[in-house]
């Protein structure tokens, strides 16, 4: 147990909270410390709990700074103060826990305390877990785009929102992305605004093709991801005042639109944000006042819809959905597109283990071949360690690596139960077919990956 020199109590809304290890460094690169962090937290709380207070959040802890490991804790700590508020949420696993509920700054620096940078909170209240009140569009850029496009981008979803009646709050992610929320009516379950989130995703596409994607797989993407799947019941993104764990500190800054063409994500850190919000206060002071009805959303997935834009991939860890595509990754279909899509006449269907005439499954082999040629290079349970299998991969095979874009490099982070963990897959579409390596035994190969039922 650490000793009261190693303490530091902080007296905050009549509540005294104690910071152990208060001068234990989380980054490295500034030196900032937990007391840091918890101060942080203090500093810009009003805005902090207009993101996530009052709603179930997951802990996101970094116990040894960012250069360590991190992990993701649902469950509230048993060994905590009473004031703590709790509330219990029941996960599409079938298995529940009690994630807290952070209603004042004493809950913030108590977070801070378990070197919670990030929070991480559901889209829901805890007085209604099963209707949000917050849709959420998230751009998530492959590797190699820039802030210019997606600038682009979010000018697309500011017109996109516009047109269908809604209010978009955005906010840098504090990594490379932007997050834009809307406040909306508490009427609608998950998965109706889920299905919201991916019309708008589509509408999006269909606005701006060469510059943003709806595509699930990452095989498929091009640009800037409108990831709708964060609005699937159990997903969380970093809520707004979160501190990222980036070796300057970055934070999740809340913007105005017109901010978005003048600012950079690393102008807003834990050292610049505490002077800004009080300059200026919170850029979303005001997003409860201005909750949105999704119905003329929901009419354009209905058009979609009758259109043949039925359901798209859930994630993994879901059971399957009615109406769901098959959730296999486009260069592991059997099937090729051309025969499935009727390309080449009705689908054929075989007994179970059957492949089909050779020259059938010659032709399934060139589609995947040609299409999406896919390797795996190394899977490890620290992220830098995967890396360096990738850069081994390339020493070993330097002609082919030269040809790689930067988003032919599939990095995945990787979700357990309770650790995080990470795959490296290399698309090999742009390398001649005369450099393409085959797949060789894994690089490191430190993780086997847990089948989930329902897959």
């Amino acid at each position: 147990m650490p000793s009261d020199a190693e303490r530091e109590i902080l007296t905050v809304a009549g509540r005294e909270v104690s910071i152990s290890n208060p001068r234990k460094v989380l980054f490295p690169q500034p030196g900032y410390t937990k007391l840091d962090l918890a101060r942080y937290y203090l500093a810009v709380a009003d805005g902090a709990l207009r993101g996530a207070g009052g709603r179930p959040t997951v802990l996101v802890r970094y116990p040894d700074g960012i250069g360590g490991e991190f992990f993701y804790q649902k469950r509230a700590p048993r060994a905590r103060p009473p004031w703590i508020e709790v509330v219990a949420l029941r996960f599409p696993s079938g298995r529940s826990a009690e994630e807290v509920v952070p209603r004042d700054e004493a809950t913030l620096a108590w977070m801070a305390n378990l070197a919670c940078l990030e929070l991480h909170p559901h889209p829901v209240r805890a007085d209604d877990l099963d209707h949000p009140d917050e849709l959420r569009v998230d751009l998530d850029p492959v590797p190699g785009v820039g802030w210019t496009q997606i600038r682009e981008v979010a000018r697309v979803v500011r017109a996109t929102l516009d047109d269908f009646g809604l209010v978009g709050w955005p906010k840098s992610s504090g990594s490379r992305g932007i997050h834009v929320y809307v406040r909306i009516e508490r009427r609608w379950t998950f998965d109706e605004v889920r299905r919201a989130a991916l019309a708008l995703a589509r509408e999006v596409e269909r606005r701006a093709p060469d510059l943003a994607t709806s595509k699930w797989w990452k095989e498929e993407r091009h640009g800037v991801f409108l990831d709708y799947n964060q609005n699937a019941k159990d997903r969380t993104i970093a809520s707004a005042y979160s501190v990222r764990p980036t070796p300057d500190a970055q934070v999740s800054a809340p913007l105005s639109w017109d901010e978005i063409d003048v600012c950079a994500p690393s102008d807003f850190t834990l050292a610049t944000m505490p002077s800004r919000f009080a300059e200026i206060g919170d850029r979303h002071a005001a997003i409860d006042r201005h909750p949105c009805s999704l119905s003329s959303v929901l009419e354009l997935s209905a058009r979609q819809e009758r259109e043949g834009l039925g359901d798209a991939p859930w994630p993994p860890h879901y059971k399957k959905q009615s109406g769901e595509p098959a959730r296999v990754q486009p260069s592991r279909r059997r099937t090729p597109t051309s025969l499935r899509q009727g390309g080449g006449g009705p689908p054929t269907t075989f007994a179970e283990g059957d492949g089909g005439p050779p020259e059938l499954q010659r032709r399934r082999k060139l589609q995947r071949r040609r299409k999406h040629p896919l390797i795996e290079i190394a899977r490890a349970k620290r992220k830098e360690d995967a890396l360096a299998g990738l850069e081994r991969w390339k020493t070993r095979h330097p002609d082919a690596a030269a040809h790689l874009a930067p988003a032919d490099v599939l990095v995945d982070a990787m979700r357990g139960r309770f650790h995080t963990w990470t795959r490296i897959r290399v698309n090999l579409q742009h390398v001649p077919a005369g450099l393409r390596p085959d797949q060789e035994a894994l690089d490191p190969d430190e993780v086997q990956p847990v089948e989930r039922k329902g897959r």
